[in-house]
């Protein structure tokens, strides 16, 4: 007998409650980590140059750092995929930013501060294309948009509430190493809301509706366009630690109010990545053309404003982060085969990894010599990654 209409209809609405229930639970876990690692970034340029780093260095740290956290996805990718292994590397790589970002609390030197922040951004290399691939068979029941929008909305709550928390601590006693040691708790927490994730979804795979069958397919000239358009994008996006040493040392806004305008970004940030993410399922490509057309306006605000046009400038930036975070990897899981995400989301993360690194050190190295010039940069990048993205939209490949 073929399953009625109504059953297989009420499997299907179990499915989809399934799959919002492990998109939710790993946004608790990503909300706990966030916490550490946003917290921890959130001062972390000034930190540096409180420990005698030049903005050179910041720049460099800051790019280097994002080059190791994406470039080394590539390997773990392909890894996650021959192994099918997902849980492990993501627990792994969690369980190490748990530990090594409440550590700086304990450092003396810019160099041994740069040794922990490196390690955290291996860790998330070691578990970024793991737990992505693991989102993206739940989000195909539910949107890849909606979903991966609503993991980086809960993921945002974190890296809200952490900077406030450090910027009330600096306030407090202004003492940046005693910001760092609350950070282990919620570190704590993460663990064992990823073990609870782990032992209630042992399978995620299921939550997609079917097995996939595993085929030799590769990747389209369009996943490879939306490469291009992805590491202009990377190069062009001034990170935080940079803005943030700018900020302390230009004195535009008080040490305190640093991390305090990050936790604002981020609120921007998940509103962005909900409002985005939808949009994606709807308009496809269209979504980031929005979004990134929002953003290009922030670097000569933030590099060049006082406070008010600081904070503006801030928001603009949380709306460009918000929509790389929710439709650049919604993206992905449209473009790449089942079989071969967590390679796509390695690959991915490579190109943005390096561009990010190159634009980063540029941007560092342009901040000492010419800000003019830091700001022609990031803004030009960015609008080229928007004429490429153009293109795609017209083919209308992320849409369909």
């Amino acid at each position: 007998m073929r399953p009625s209409t109504t059953s297989v209809t009420a499997a299907g609405a179990e499915l989809r409650q399934r799959a919002l229930s492990f998109v939710l639970l790993m946004g608790l876990v990503s909300l706990l980590a966030d916490m550490v690692y946003e917290g921890g970034r959130s001062i972390s340029g000034p930190y540096l140059a409180f420990l005698g780093a030049s903005g050179t260095i910041v720049g460099l740290v800051a790019g280097a750092g994002e080059l190791i956290a994406y470039g080394l996805r590539l390997v773990f990718g392909y890894l996650s995929d021959r192994t099918r292994r997902y849980w492990a590397f993501t627990i792994a790589g969690y369980a190490t930013t748990a530990l090594v970002v409440p550590a700086l609390a304990l450092v003396g030197s810019w160099q041994a501060a740069v040794v922990l922040l490196t390690l955290e951004r291996m860790s998330k290399a070691l578990r970024s294309p793991a737990k992505d691939t693991l989102l993206s068979y739940a989000t195909r029941s539910i949107g890849h948009g909606k979903g991966f929008g609503l993991h980086e909305a809960l993921d945002q709550i974190g890296a809200i509430v952490a900077p406030l928390t450090l910027a009330a601590v600096l306030a407090w006693r202004g003492n940046y190493r005693l910001a760092f040691a609350p950070l282990l708790i919620p570190g704590v927490l993460t663990i064992l809301a990823l073990l609870v994730a782990r032992a209630r979804f042992p399978q995620p795979a299921d939550l997609a509706g079917a097995t996939p069958l595993l085929t030799s397919r590769g990747f389209g000239s369009d996943f490879w366009w939306y490469l291009a358009a992805v590491g202009l994008i990377a190069a062009g996006f001034a990170d935080f630690p940079l803005i943030a040493f700018h900020l302390e040392r230009t004195a535009v806004v008080s040490s305190a109010w640093i991390p305090a305008l990050y936790a604002m970004a981020m609120a921007v940030d998940a509103g962005a990545a909900l409002l985005f993410g939808a949009l994606f399922d709807r308009i496809g490509y269209a979504a980031l053309l929005l979004a990134g057309a929002l953003a290009l306006a922030f670097a000569p605000l933030v590099f060049l404003g006082g406070p008010v046009l600081v904070a503006l400038g801030m928001a603009l930036w949380g709306v460009g982060l918000g929509a790389q975070e929710s439709i650049l990897r919604a993206a992905v899981a449209r473009l790449a085969p089942v079989e071969r995400r967590g390679t796509a989301f390695g690959l991915f993360n490579t190109v943005y990894g390096v561009a990010w690194f190159a634009g980063s050190a540029a941007l560092g190295l342009l901040y000492d010599l010419a800000l003019p010039a830091l700001i022609a940069l990031s803004v030009g990048l960015q609008a080229l990654a928007l004429l490429v993205l153009v293109g795609l939209a017209r083919r209308g490949a992320a849409g369909r």
